[in-house]
């Protein structure tokens, strides 16, 4: 090609026909370094999930929720887009999911900017699997159209949360704060019961051994591997037990990662659907722990926690999105009503055991990989009396 002839001449086509020959001519076998440097189709993105970086442009086609669904109107979140290289592409495995970080949500996120679909995004991010299906994440640049701008400011990853996030509930207290918390965090991007498996690990990784999540009651590091349902494997638990509002483990709150925790098969069994307060037996296996007929006390290291995670599903489930209404109360026999207890016993362990480093990077991490809401009792404990007395 006579580069300078194309530029004197029609100097839009040298920048089109640069691009394409460099796509096509760039085998997938390309070093990390050079992927980076190189704008890649959806389909060669798609082909080549190795960690690498690399950049890719597509057309924004509408907001993943599942591995095989993604939605193209009514959008919940502003957590990820679905991409491809038709605007008028309708199979998900010809689609890439793209992870939209906290930096990127305002202008790139489809809940905030529903105008976005069919419109051409490039972002340059990791291309490894995002809903367990082909995806890019950890966008250090996104733009419209074929090019790519560097990111405005990093996406929080420490322990405060956005400064606007609760700025609807600032100076609020009781039933007016209960609304206005409501509101903010029910907006969230849904997870299926599987996607909670790798949710897990990485919510719940041990800060001295990435390769270990921390149980919940057990406080044991184990290997992220180890989970199923054999002895000494780590399982899912429901700190609201299922069975409290019998809402099972569909997606919803039976897929809600703020309150689902690794632990022990055995403890989890132990623990079953009892409601949360003092006293019993010592538990074998989970140090610290204690349980009677119809009660279960965790250890005093994760009080806050469990006391926490009960608040939070309160407020975010309120029975106005086909779920039922949840609610703690005083009672330890609770049986099967959206109800669990004991709430004096779960305000006061919010204030015995404050939030840590760990339950912080777990909201971080909930809102900024998986689900795009917070847990707003970890970022401010003392709307817990607020709200409830």
């Amino acid at each position: 090609m006579n580069m300078r002839s194309v530029t004197r001449s029609r100097p839009g086509r040298l920048i089109a026909a640069v691009v394409l020959t460099v796509t096509v001519a760039t085998p997938l076998a390309v070093t990390h370094a050079a992927s980076a440097a190189t704008t890649l189709t959806v389909a060669q993105a798609l082909a080549a999930q190795d960690g690498r970086a690399a950049t890719v442009t597509g057309y924004v086609i509408g907001q993943p929720t599942a591995t095989n669904t993604v939605i193209t109107s009514g959008f919940t979140a502003d957590t990820a887009i679905a991409i491809a290289d038709q605007a008028t592409e309708t199979g998900t495995s010809r689609m890439l999911y793209v992870q939209v970080t906290a930096a990127w949500r305002s202008t790139f996120g489809l809940l905030a900017n529903p105008s976005l679909r069919g419109r051409q995004v490039t972002a340059t991010g990791t291309l490894t699997a995002y809903f367990s299906h082909g995806g890019l994440k950890n966008p250090t640049a996104m733009s419209l159209g074929g090019g790519t701008t560097p990111s405005p400011t990093p996406s929080p990853t420490g322990t405060a949360s956005p400064t606007d996030y609760y700025a609807a509930a600032t100076g609020r207290t009781g039933p007016a704060l209960r609304t206005a918390l409501h509101t903010i965090i029910r907006t969230q991007t849904k997870l299926t019961y599987d996607q909670v498996w790798d949710a897990l690990k990485d919510t719940d990784q041990d800060p001295a051994n990435p390769a270990n999540v921390i149980l919940l009651y057990s406080g044991r590091s184990q290997s992220k591997t180890s989970n199923g349902g054999g002895v000494n494997d780590w399982n899912r638990e429901h700190v609201w037990a299922k069975s409290h509002g019998d809402f099972g483990t569909a997606t919803g709150p039976g897929t809600d990662v703020h309150h689902l925790r690794p632990e022990d098969v055995s403890v989890n069994s132990l623990r079953g659907n009892k409601d949360f307060d003092a006293g019993g037996s010592a538990v074998a296996e989970a140090p610290g722990c204690y349980t009677d007929a119809d009660s279960f006390e965790p250890r005093n290291a994760v009080k806050g926690d469990v006391a926490r995670m009960i608040l939070y599903m309160a407020i975010r489930y309120e029975g106005d999105d086909g779920w039922p209404d949840l609610e703690p109360n005083d009672s330890v026999a609770n049986g099967t009503t959206p109800r669990l207890g004991r709430l004096s016993k779960l305000l006061a362990w919010n204030e015995q055991d404050p939030p840590d480093a760990f339950e912080q990077r777990r909201n971080q991490r909930i809102y900024e990989r998986w689900q795009g809401n917070r847990n707003p009792f970890v970022d401010h404990p003392e709307w817990a009396r607020s709200i409830w007395g």
